[in-house]
Formats: C-alpha cells, structure tokens, sequence
C-alpha cells in the first residue's frame, strides 16, 4: 500500500514538472522569443558588414523572420545572397531595387514587375526597403510573396531598419580598428626619435670600457624595437607588455644609471590577461622622462599589475617632478596649450593610451592620472580579464 501510494505522488509528481515545462508562456511570448532568437542567428554573419559572406551567413534567418517565398539581400550594385524559391526571380533583386537604392524608399512591387508567369511560381509581388549605413542607401533588402499586405511592407521596413543597425555597427569597428591603428603608427612615430638616439648613444660609451654589457644592451634594444615596430594584432598579454617594459627599463637606466631605480609588482594571475598593445610602455616612458627632468637626484618609477575581481588595475608611478594638472588635462582632451612644452609633449603617450583604452572598453576605462607640481605622478588604468574581440597576438617572448 506504501509502494502504490509512493508510485502515485511521483506520477503526480512527474505530471507536475511536464505541466511546467510545457508553460512557456503566452503564444504571443513564445513568437516573441523566437523572432529574437532568430535576430541573434542573424546578427553576426550582417556584424561583418554588407559582404558577400555575411549575407550569405544572414539571409535565411532574414527569411525567417519574414516567412515569404524568397529573400534577397543587396548592395548597391551586386545581389549578395538569396534564400527561398523564386523561379530565379530573387537574382534580378538589384534591377527590382533600383527605385529603393536610388530614392532611398520603400517600393512594393507588383506582378507585373516580378512575376515571370509560370503558374507553379510562388512570386507574383515584392516589396523592396533601402538598407542604409547613416545616411548612406547602402543596399537593400527585398522579400517575394505571392501577394503584399500592410503588415508585410511594415515588416520588410523593420527588418531593413534592424539590417541598416547591425551594417552600421560594423562600419563602427571598422572605424574603430582604423583609427587605433593610426593611433599605433603615431605612437611608434613617437617613441622612436629620442628613444632609438638616446639608447644608441648610452650603448656606444660602453662599447670600449664593457664590451659585454654593450652586447646585452643591443639585444635588448632589438628585441625592444622588434616588439615595438611588429605588424598584426591590437593586443598582446600583459606578460608580454610588461617584458618589453623592462627591455625599456634596462636601456634607460644604462643611460641614467643610479638616478633612475625600479620596483616591479606583478600577480601572476594577471599575466595571461589581453590588454592593447603598446599601452604601458608608453606610461612608464613618460615617467622616466618627467620624473627626471625637475634636476631630482633619484627617480623611483614603480610599476604594479594587481588582481582585482573581474579587472587587473594597472598602475605606474614616480616620485619625480610632477606635473600642472590642468596641462594634462588638456593633453588629454586634445586641447593644444602652449604651457609647460614639455609636459605637454610627453602627455601625447598618455593621450594615445588613454583614448585606445577608451575606444576597446568604453570611458569607464580610461587614464586615471593623479599629479602635482614637486609631487610626483600617478597613473593607472583598468582592463576586464575577458571582453568581447578583445585576443592576444601569439606571444613574441619566447
């Protein structure tokens, strides 16, 4: 009798968890969450830009959300990708969209613009809407159907206009990838003048009186330029920053010698993690250059790496000279100002750095500078220990 009743509670039990599983909500509900399912199937091939590829990538799921015979997707000039039966129909898409890419307008199409007569062809109307990049047509999106509705217009609308997001989002990385690329190559334009004649000459005057070290010296100076001037990739980890770093360092104190002392501390877990290239080098350069330029006798530049739950914070700091605060501000907004030259120059560094940071994670990552005259200099910034597109190139330390 216990047994029975035992077996009847867990089929009660059992029709219980399949009622709730089946409860998924409203039908409404269930339409919703598959149209935005079928949206994020779509999403990364249109993340490419308006391609060939992508397209191909995208348009079944743009058919999808449209439930008609046929898609095609467009640029300007080329048909990049159908998807449905259309008796061919669909690879004429650019001469049925010339009104929408030129104009700029929606067009429905009727029968007599489209259908080829055939009594088995799924396509007699069409309705056409502009895929625009800002306020660019830049293609188009068209969708065959036996005949057209209200609600079919509204919805190719729709669907263009969430194309038209996804396309003009790929136009901002593009933008983005460009701009930290001219940000890299002035970055390097930067380093290289002073730094490469500074350490050449510190390098000479050991090449007599310690050959050896002279010897060391040059390799490291190889390896710093090599790292420096390498093509590919944004990123490196930070055990890669942070090796050219003291490459950086070595050279710098055979110039300066006991006035420039170093505290290196780093988390190991924090190693591994992805950061722009280029971006404590830069930092640490322009604490050598101005924390020794107020005549100090001794210039300690410290430099920490730290865990910090989903970040690392990274921080460079000298006891040095200092700055005015309202000059590197200034640097760092692009305002030009004729005060303190050579503060201002240095900060070019730190206003490359920052706006790159910026640009990968968004402002709350940027530069936070602490400062004063005779007070020395704090710099430190943070980066997430994953973020999306955010890859290390192959390390270049082995």
């Amino acid at each position: 009798m216990v047994a029975a009743v035992a077996v009847a509670v867990a089929a009660a039990a059992v029709g219980y968890l399949i009622y709730r599983r089946r409860d998924l909500g409203t039908p409404a509900d269930r339409a919703t969450f598959d149209t935005l399912h079928t949206a994020s199937l779509a999403a990364p091939g249109l993340r490419e830009g308006l391609s060939r590829a992508g397209a191909e990538r995208a348009v079944r799921h743009l058919r999808a959300l449209l439930g008609t015979a046929a898609v095609a997707l467009t640029d300007r000039s080329r048909v990049l990708a159908v998807d449905g039966v259309s008796h061919n129909h669909a690879e004429h898409a650019v001469s049925h969209a010339r009104r929408t890419l030129d104009g700029g307008r929606t067009a429905v199409l009727t029968a007599r613009d489209v259908s080829c007569g055939s009594p088995d062809c799924p396509v007699r109307a069409a309705v056409v809407a502009p895929v625009v990049d800002g306020d660019t047509v830049v293609g188009s999106l068209v969708a065959y159907s036996r005949d057209t509705s209200a609600m079919l217009v509204r919805a190719v609308e729709e669907v263009a206009r969430w194309v038209s997001g996804q396309v003009e989002l790929a136009s901002a990385d593009a933008q983005r990838t460009r701009l930290m690329e001219a940000e890299l190559r002035a970055l390097r334009a930067q380093i290289s003048p002073h730094f490469v004649y500074n350490s050449l000459n510190a390098i000479a005057s050991f090449t007599r009186t310690d050959p050896d070290r002279a010897r060391e010296l040059l390799l490291e100076f190889a390896d710093f330029t090599r790292y420096a001037l390498r093509r590919g990739g944004e990123f490196a980890t930070l055990a890669d920053e942070l090796r050219n770093t003291e490459r950086y360092l070595v050279l710098e104190q055979a110039r300066f010698d006991e006035r420039l002392r170093v505290s290196l501390r780093v988390a190991p877990e924090v190693l591994p993690i992805a950061v722009p290239f280029l971006v404590v080098q830069p930092l640490v350069e322009n604490a050598v250059r101005h924390g020794l330029e107020g005549g100090a006798d001794v210039v300690t530049v410290s430099i920490t790496a730290m865990d910090s739950g989903p970040d690392a914070v990274i921080t460079v700091e000298d006891d040095g000279a200092g700055a005015d605060p309202t000059v590197i501000r200034a640097a760092l907004e692009g305002v030009d100002t004729t005060e303190q030259a050579g503060a201002r120059d240095g900060s070019v560094g730190l206003a490359n750095v920052d706006s790159r940071l910026r640009q990968v994670y968004g402002d709350p990552y940027g530069l936070i500078i602490e400062t004063a005259p005779t007070a020395g200099t704090r710099v430190s910034f943070r980066v997430p220990k994953f973020a999306p597109g955010v890859r290390a190139a192959p390390s270049a330390n082995r």
